[in-house]
């Protein structure tokens, strides 16, 4: 397939129990238990952020997501996989939130292109974190357009292009 960086949306949170090679069943439920040492040798880049059972949590990847995916594309012989346990939600949220960051997409436009591509069928709870980024894009590009700086939590979601 040519893949050349994988995004793990679902990986295992990282403890000492789980270093030391004794996770608990506990600690590998709805996981995808890979890591960069999985893909040694194959030429990929490897990205895990851990699994977030709680909907409240997501936003605060929808940064270091948007990060990996820009850098990888950058080059345009890369393939990104996304991917989490049933890949219907989490990896889409994930990738929703790039398309809005770095491609200056509404929430619907992003949802729009995403289907177009595969099912996708995100929490409501990510969905409303979505709409969230969603304000603050737009806030920050009339902020922009006006010539104002945005605020600190409106530069958040700046990725730097360098």
């Amino acid at each position: 397939m040519g893949i050349t960086h994988i995004l793990n949306a679902a990986a295992p949170k990282k403890n000492l129990k789980f270093l030391l090679g004794m996770a608990s069943e506990n600690d590998l439920l709805g996981t995808v238990n890979t890591g960069s040492r999985y893909y040694r040798g194959m030429n990929i880049t490897y990205c895990g952020l851990p699994s977030f059972r709680h909907w409240t949590k997501i936003s605060k990847y929808f940064l270091p997501a948007a990060k990996f995916i820009y850098k990888a594309l950058r080059n345009p012989t890369s393939k990104v996989l996304i991917h989490c346990t049933q890949g219907l939600s989490h990896s889409a949220t994930l990738f929703l939130a790039y398309l809005m960051i770095c491609h200056d997409m509404m929430v619907e436009e992003a949802i729009d292109h995403a289907i177009k591509l595969r099912y996708i069928k995100p929490y409501f709870g990510h969905l409303k974190h979505l709409s969230f980024l969603s304000a603050d894009l737009v806030l920050q590009r009339k902020l922009k357009l006006q010539g104002k700086k945005p605020d600190k939590k409106m530069q958040k979601w700046q990725i730097k292009t360098k």
